[in-house]
């Protein structure tokens, strides 16, 4: 399933959202300006590997939870990634307001890649990507629009369909479907293997759900009542 839109207006300019795509955008490019063997050597410095971070410890090791937030694997891995922030994000902080947003977004991705550090802990692998934080995101979107529709692409075999579902429906199928993949990968004890951050999903996903309430409070929305607002 491929999001196109949400069915729920920002009444204000997604200004820190923006940014956070812009920003995405430009490190990727300035990783694909690298060579091979000095792009792995970057990732490696400032990805999130779960064995090191347990290792090392202290600030440094912080860091890279941070600063792999913003590296992407691949132009597939960058678009999906900026695709869904684009789509949910922009409601997030129009709720939340500029600020709150910001911290949000950083300390769901914290979560995130904790919850992936632990699940993985003698994984060697680095870990990047915006996908953690953006799951914290979609589990605050959940909370505050379970009545919003998702414009969604879908492919089923050889046929493509564009239907309207319940966030609740989209969110919720998402969700289940990275807490089974994340048991298989833990159960397939693929530490080493690379591949999807399903936990680092889980992770963000819950502690979002979570924390939207805080992040929200003293902030309800004026004028019309998002829940019943829909654009067909």
């Amino acid at each position: 399933m491929i999001p196109l839109r949400d069915s729920i207006p920002s009444r204000r300019f997604p200004v820190v959202n923006t940014l956070l795509i812009v920003a995405n955008v430009l490190v990727f490019l300035f990783e694909v300006s690298m060579g091979p063997q000095a792009l792995n050597r970057f990732i490696v410095v400032f990805g999130a590997v779960p064995a090191r971070f347990w290792a090392v410890g202290g600030p440094a090791a912080w860091l890279t939870i941070f600063t792999s937030m913003f590296l992407h694997g691949g132009w597939l891995h960058l678009l999906s990634n900026m695709l869904a922030l684009y789509i949910f994000g922009d409601n997030v902080e129009d709720r939340m307001g500029h600020g709150r947003y910001l911290v949000f977004y950083l300390l769901g991705g914290v979560l995130a890649g904790l919850a992936h550090l632990i699940a993985y802990a003698p994984s060697e692998i680095p870990t990047v990507g915006a996908s953690g934080a953006i799951a914290a995101i979609l589990g605050a979107y959940l909370v505050l629009y379970p009545r919003s529709r998702v414009l969604t692409l879908i492919f089923v075999f050889i046929f493509v369909q564009v239907i309207e579902i319940p966030a609740v429906v989209y969110l919720g199928f998402w969700f289940l479907s990275q807490l089974l993949s994340g048991s298989l990968a833990l159960a397939a004890n693929t530490f080493q293997g690379g591949g999807v951050a399903w936990w680092a999903h889980i992770g963000g996903f819950v502690g979002g759900a979570v924390l939207v309430r805080l992040f929200t409070l003293g902030r309800r929305s004026r004028g019309y009542d998002p829940y019943d607002y829909y654009r067909g």
